[in-house]
């Protein structure tokens, strides 16, 4: 975060959702950047997920190891790219400069970079607008008929 204010000082960063880290070490680092950091670290109820989805211009999700993700889903549900890194399945989830941006795990620079170029570029519309196109990959109707063709197949 301290490299994206210092090409764009008035960026927000709003971590929401409980820890699974050090708590500690996380508030010490947010303080040290004022009130560009907002930290919501407990756990969010289904009826506030859509505001704070709603309330970003894009998702960002740096994990260092992972599987899968269904904060992606839930990104796309609501319109919003998502910056992530390349672990597990997540760039299949979040095509590279479509619907989002995908950067190598652990490289806090180019997570930087990708922040930063999403802002100065103005990415927002055209990464929504692919999310708008890979969402349907994810949509009940779309698992509905993957579900019939199976028990068609059967």
């Amino acid at each position: 975060m301290p490299s994206v204010m210092d090409h764009q000082p008035e960026a927000q960063l709003v971590v929401a959702g409980e820890f699974y880290a050090d708590e500690d070490e996380i508030r010490e680092q947010a303080a040290s950047l004022g009130e560009s950091v907002r930290l919501d670290t407990d756990y969010i109820p289904d009826d506030r997920v859509a505001l704070y989805f709603s309330a970003a211009d894009a998702v960002v999700q740096p994990y260092v190891t992972a599987t899968q993700s269904g904060v992606a889903q839930i990104a796309f549900h609501f319109g919003r790219p998502v910056i992530t890194t390349d672990v597990g399945g997540l760039a299949e989830i979040v095509p590279d400069g479509e619907a989002g941006l995908v950067v190598p795990p652990e490289d806090p620079d180019a997570l930087a970079t990708a922040l930063v170029r999403f802002i100065e570029e103005d990415l927002g519309d055209e990464l929504a607008a692919g999310v708008q196109r890979e969402r349907v990959k994810y949509s009940w109707d779309r698992l509905f008929e993957a579900v019939e063709a199976l028990v068609e197949a059967a």
